[in-house]
């Protein structure tokens, strides 16, 4: 059995339903919602590793010691300093354009912790790199997995993520923790 084989099996022996498939394009964002585990990072790698396909995602450079650090990185996590919102997004927008294809996964709560108000450094990227951004879910009520639908941007980049924000509370998805995502 092929590792992306595995991986679609495992996603099915947790529980969880796919909607859809991998992202039709080669560059893009995928916002993932609600954030509020570390668990979300294990659905949505077996989601997208289930295509044989590669979802880039951020984490923490402090998690990246020893054997941790290599293992993530062959998962396709790459390691940020969250010191400088500057430079971590400079970095991801260099790493997008030096790859001919490149999926990034990105929680816009910035935190498992509920939040009221969304990180616009997505949005950033996107309009910088001239991808596509996808509403991407992991719903822990139903275990329902998805890239969802792209959404439009604008050159607004906090009115237009007050509206993705608004768009994604009428989805009433449930995180893992559901004290961790705020809804208004």
């Amino acid at each position: 059995m092929s590792w992306a084989k595995f991986c679609g099996w495992l996603l099915r022996r947790m529980g969880w339903t796919t909607d859809g498939g991998p992202a039709p394009v080669k560059k893009c964002i995928i916002l993932g919602v609600p954030h509020t585990s570390y668990w979300d990072f294990v659905v949505s790698y077996l989601f997208y590793t289930q295509f044989g396909k590669v979802a880039h995602v951020m984490i923490k450079k402090e998690v990246f010691k020893g054997p941790v650090g290599f293992l993530l990185r062959k998962a396709g996590c790459i390691p940020v300093d969250r010191s400088s919102a500057a430079n971590m997004v400079r970095d991801i927008i260099a790493e997008m354009e030096k790859d001919e294809e490149f999926v990034l996964a990105i929680a816009p709560e910035g935190t498992r912790k509920p939040v009221k108000k969304w990180k616009t450094g997505y949005h950033l990227i996107a309009k910088e790199v001239g991808c596509p951004v996808y509403m991407g879910y992991f719903d822990w009520k139903t275990k329902h997995v998805s890239i969802g639908k792209p959404v439009e941007l604008t050159d607004d980049a906090r009115a237009d993520t007050d509206r993705i924000q608004a768009l994604y509370e009428t989805m009433h998805f449930e995180g893992k923790h559901k004290e961790g995502y705020r809804t208004h």
